[in-house]
């Protein structure tokens, strides 16, 4: 038996039709969804009395009944979510986890690592740091792609590929292989693209094209000016006037200790709720 491994990020907030709507796509295409339920820890509140160094800290009294209450919400929400798969008869598993935002990356990174794609749930743009710190968990940390916006059940009939010849978008692309087997039209747009040997070579999208075809995938090759726009807002207006179902792009930015630095034109397309979008560093 083969099966795919789709790592779901959702939070407690995420809706119940979301997952099973999740969960029916996963049971279509025989894969097996891996829900991973992040709660955000509870903060724990000190206050301070006297003057340092005489002074000290407070914790309140009902700070273990605090942190109790929350787990026991979270372990009452994975049991609703549990029943919602096996109602779903899909393949899949909840696992859980309450965590504080910098250790969101390291926990997202541990099951990505052992999946094949991950896809974010609606729901996670209500947690913008937690948001930021699972995509930099994906992307610097583990091997796969993840998508964002859409239904995880939606069909993609026409995809657009944001190239610029390098190892970002070609991992995206490796990634999206799969999707892009399946679509009737696959666009390679290149936006200001520079026809020189050490940049995008002398028939920019040319090379990519040629792979993509020995697989089997309908392509064209568009290349775009930007005008001086913003590079994301660019892809945004091409792959509306195609039509795409997705667009797959390298995501540009680097890992750091304390937060993630995302480049201008993927912290664009992540903003954004309404195109579908693969990424992959």
């Amino acid at each position: 038996m083969k099966r795919r491994t789709i790592l779901y990020v959702i939070t407690p907030e995420t809706p119940d039709d979301q997952i099973s709507q999740a969960a029916e796509a996963a049971a279509t295409t025989d894969a097996h969804l891996m829900c991973l339920m992040l709660g955000a820890a509870p903060m724990l509140p000190m206050y301070a009395y006297g003057v340092p160094p005489y002074g000290g800290m407070n914790i309140p009294d009902n700070w273990t009944e605090t942190v109790a209450d929350a787990q026991v919400a979270q372990t009452n929400r994975v049991q609703a979510v549990e029943k919602l798969l096996a109602a779903s008869n899909v393949s899949g598993d909840v696992q859980s986890t309450m965590c504080a935002t910098l250790d969101v990356k390291h926990v997202v990174a541990q099951y990505a690592r052992v999946s094949d794609e991950a896809f974010f749930a609606p729901s996670l743009r209500e947690m913008p740091d937690f948001l930021r710190e699972a995509a930099s968990g994906i992307l610097f940390h583990s091997p796969i792609a993840f998508r964002m916006n859409g239904a995880a059940a939606e069909k993609v009939d026409r995809v657009m590929i944001a190239w610029d010849s390098s190892s970002a978008a070609a991992s995206a692309v490796h990634a999206a292989l799969p999707y892009l087997k399946e679509a009737s039209e696959v666009v390679i747009a290149c936006i200001d693209p520079v026809a020189m040997t050490d940049r995008d070579g002398p028939e920019p999208g040319a090379d990519v094209a040629a792979w993509l075809s020995h697989h089997g995938c309908h392509v064209t090759v568009s290349q775009f000016p930007s005008g001086g726009r913003d590079v994301g807002q660019c892809i945004l207006d091409r792959a509306q006037e195609n039509g795409s179902g997705l667009v797959v792009m390298g995501a540009y930015g680097h890992a750091r200790m304390i937060q993630t630095v995302l480049g201008g034109t993927t912290r664009t397309m992540m903003d954004q709720k309404e195109q579908p979008v693969l990424f992959a560093h």
